[in-house]
């Protein structure tokens, strides 16, 4: 069903316009508002950062939502600035923009979903974006190349744009899914900081589309880390148009559209990883013989939060020795002596101690752009699959530089 991650054409569900403008937030000048307008009757959910500190946009999304009891007609995007820790001003900044596109849509203001990701602590330049919105909302298009560019201007320290679609038939009627996101820093479990919008024409309820999307959530966003940072503004949205006549209330709909879903989400998941700042290795982490889900979890965020494990990975260095530092760090009560560790295929370290292996070959293996370690824990049935990253000189230099 799913389609490789950049390939042509990207499919897309019926229902949904898209456009975009440059306003003038990014000093580059490239666009730096997306737009997209749903078709009435469009069902929506949302998963959100569980930062304490939350952006306006994530506040007002929230309630919007609740009052709307999940449907939304419209979203609006703005990147270069997070409109975050503005205090009341930023609240009242995103509710003006939400008012407005409101009234050039005839719909109200809690129909119009507002997302923003940048600069934490400045003040959102509404003189900038207000003048540029009758003009993204005209010239929103249901094509293939304003989807694109839609992905392009959510960037913000990006080099590429995180695209994923793909269909399914049951029946005479097709199903169409398509996701686009943003994110390359502040990646860590309890979502990431990424903005990830995914559209269908599936029909669902909100309630439907909250059940698929935590599950999906649950199989790719929150198995991923870049820097062990949680981001303030995260926000999943999944909206469904009901366009093509499918319903998830038909079980054979419901289990095709949750694979998918789920499939789509980790392909966007992949991308994010992949372009993470500064990132020369990705690292699958397997977990395997965990007490559960929940235990192998929180050792492979201990793995993958270690920046010793994580400069080791950056110069392709097999020091298990780090690695098993960081489960006896993880504050779970395992037991070392019962730890395996694996790189690529070969057994480095048994029952907690050192196990004669190939140095030159682990060193190979983790200067391939793609690696695995795994992690046999011997504690039980559980097993997990985390993609993690090395953290690199560029890294530093991108994230030093970043608000000036």
């Amino acid at each position: 069903m799913i389609q490789p991650e950049g390939s042509l054409p990207v499919l897309l569900p019926k229902g949904f316009r898209f456009s975009t403008a440059k306003a003038g937030i990014k000093a580059s000048g490239r666009a730096d508002l997306a737009f997209v307008q749903a078709c009435a009757g469009t069902t929506a959910a949302a998963l959100f950062t569980k930062n304490k500190v939350v952006a306006a946009p994530v506040s007002v999304g929230r309630v919007s939502l609740t009052r709307t009891r999940g449907h939304v007609r419209a979203v609006i995007v703005n990147s270069g600035n997070a409109n975050c820790a503005t205090g009341v001003p930023g609240l009242r900044a995103c509710k003006k923009i939400c008012d407005e596109v409101g009234r050039l849509l005839d719909v109200r203001r809690e129909e119009v979903f507002p997302s923003s990701t940048g600069v934490i602590g400045v003040p959102l330049p509404t003189e900038k974006i207000m003048p540029a919105l009758p003009g993204l909302v005209s010239g929103s298009a249901a094509t293939e190349d304003a989807f694109r560019q839609f992905a392009h201007a959510i960037l913000t320290t990006d080099t590429q744009a995180k695209i994923s679609a793909g269909s399914f038939h049951v029946g005479n009627k097709k199903v169409t899914i398509a996701g686009v996101a943003k994110g390359a820093g502040m990646i860590h479990p309890q979502l990431a900081t990424m903005l990830v919008y995914v559209f269908t024409d599936v029909a669902a309820s909100p309630a439907e589309l909250k059940r698929s999307l935590t599950q999906a959530c649950r199989e790719s966003f929150n198995c991923i880390s870049i820097d062990g940072d949680t981001s303030t503004n995260d926000t999943v949205l999944l909206l469904a148009s009901g366009e093509s006549g499918a319903s998830l209330a038909d079980p054979m709909v419901r289990q095709e559209f949750n694979d998918g879903l789920t499939s789509i989400c980790q392909s966007l998941s992949r991308q994010i990883v992949a372009d993470g700042e500064g990132v020369q290795h990705v690292i699958r982490l397997h977990i395997e013989q965990a007490r559960s889900r929940k235990e192998a979890l929180a050792v492979a965020q201990a793995i993958s939060r270690s920046l010793l494990v994580k400069t080791a990975w950056a110069g392709a260095d097999p020091n298990w020795g780090r690695i098993l530092a960081a489960i006896g760090a993880s504050g779970l009560p395992i037991d070392p002596d019962r730890v395996d560790i694996f790189i690529g295929k070969q057994k480095v370290c048994r029952s907690g101690v050192n196990y004669p292996f190939n140095e030159s070959h682990a060193h190979s293996e983790l200067a391939k752009p793609e690696s695995d370690i795994k992690v046999r824990l011997r504690r039980g049935s559980s097993s997990l699959t985390f993609l993690t990253t090395d953290l690199t000189v560029e890294y530093v230099r991108v994230n030093a530089d970043y608000s000036t």
